[in-house]
């Protein structure tokens, strides 16, 4: 391969598109509006929502109304003796209909509502950063998918650039066969090396078009709609290792969804453990009773009640549930810590370890260059065998594989740094 051919090949990777074209933040914001993950988490905290609005209802007056009809075998009635003789008399009618319309309002409930409604809230808070959990590893998805159809990219372009380079040195070495200068083992040899340089190009090919429909099935699109893409990524993280652990333990949603989940279990022991002491309401209201012997059938009713449960089977054991599910999620929680600090570290030294690549690799393309374009000068003057032409041209082709994956690969480290620290 030429020093021509190498500079554009070097242009075309540095380069970025000029035309329109989709931008990382762009296809974040199209995942956060398409895809399907998210849709359910943002039902989730819809429901959540909704079960909030129900705790607090408790607190709002019930109005009941309610009607009946009753028939009864026989006629209600009182027997009394009057002057020495017996009588009786009906109290009642034998078929009656009676109605009411009762509100009741919860006037002390010794805690078990208000923190029914805590619970609900601290439920609610943790749908919503499970939601922002969802959105965070949804966009490392399409981060990871980004970066893949680049790096496919750069790969048929270096084994398009590896067919040009063979197919210059075939030509050479069918001149020199036609001379009568090699063997024929040496054009068979130049030709397979060819034949499996289209191949890879084909492969390459095909992994572009497959990293494409990946591509557009996490953003909910027809999974043949036409890519392009900008080459624009994040800045990478600055800060020490623990600056980074402190912003990862301040920030990361899991963690405050744990936290959230605790207070709200905590929070339901307290409400079960409520129901074992007084519940106090207030009704009132009219009722009606169908009865001709009584004077009055309709009538105006308020009334005071105290429920106090002193003990039953059930109550403590379903607080203790809760409690011993808040120890649970508490331990969890501290687990999650320790794994953030690895995924941190992790992330922080994949970024360290990239870029020294990157820069190794940039420097060691210049001489596999200088080294194909030596082996082929010396091929064409007779000095050397045309393996050697080969060997510095499979040679080349590992150093700019080398220098893609290390370039990609350090993006891909920037993004799982800033995903570990809960900020992608």
């Amino acid at each position: 391969m030429n020093t021509k051919n190498s500079l554009l090949l070097m242009a075309v990777m540095f380069s970025r598109q000029v035309v329109a074209a989709e931008t990382l933040e762009q296809a974040f914001a199209e995942a956060l509006n398409q895809n399907q993950h998210i849709v359910a988490a943002k039902a989730d905290s819809q429901a959540a929502e909704q079960q909030l609005f129900a705790a607090q209802g408790q607190r709002m007056p019930q109005f009941n109304v309610r009607s009946g009809y009753t028939q009864l075998s026989e006629t209600p009635s009182a027997q009394t003796s009057v002057g020495g003789q017996q009588a009786v008399f009906a109290t009642t009618q034998s078929g009656s209909a009676n109605a009411q319309a009762i509100v009741s309002v919860p006037v002390f409930t010794s805690g078990r509502i208000s923190r029914s409604i805590e619970a609900a809230e601290a439920n609610r808070m943790a749908s919503e950063h499970n939601e922002s959990t969802t959105a965070l590893n949804v966009k490392l998805q399409v981060a990871n998918a980004f970066i893949v159809i680049f790096r496919t990219e750069k790969a048929l372009q270096v084994a398009q650039s590896h067919v040009e380079t063979l197919k210059a040195h075939a030509k050479d070495v069918n001149n020199f066969y036609q001379e009568g200068m090699v063997a024929r083992n040496d054009l068979l040899a130049a030709q397979v090396e060819l034949s499996n340089a289209e191949q890879r190009v084909l492969q390459q090919e095909n992994q572009l078009n497959i990293a494409k429909a990946n591509f557009n099935q996490l953003l909910n699109r027809d999974l043949a709609t036409e890519v392009s893409l900008v080459e624009e990524f994040p800045e990478a993280m600055t800060g020490t290792l623990a600056e980074l652990n402190e912003q990862a333990f301040s920030q990361r949603p899991e963690i405050i969804t744990l936290g959230e989940q605790i207070h709200a279990l905590e929070a339901q022991a307290s409400s079960e453990k409520a129901h074992l002491w007084p519940q106090v309401n207030v009704n009132g209201g009219y009722q009606y009773q169908q009865n001709r012997y009584q004077a009055f059938e309709g009538m105006w009713v308020a009334n005071a009640t105290v429920d106090w449960k002193i003990y039953d089977g059930s109550t403590a054991h379903r607080s203790n549930a809760f409690s011993h599910q808040a120890s649970a999620l508490t331990s969890q929680r501290n687990d999650l810590m320790g794994a953030i600090t690895l995924q941190v570290r992790q992330a922080w030294l994949d970024t360290q370890e990239t870029r020294k690549r990157v820069n190794v690799a940039e420097q060691a393309i210049a001489q596999a260059d200088e080294n194909l374009k030596v082996s082929t000068e010396r091929y064409q003057q007779g000095l050397a065998a045309h393996t050697e032409v080969l060997d510095a041209e499979d040679l080349r082709i590992r150093t700019y594989d080398n220098f893609n994956n290390a370039r990609y690969d350090a993006v891909m480290a920037t993004l799982n740094l800033r995903r570990a620290l809960g900020v992608l």
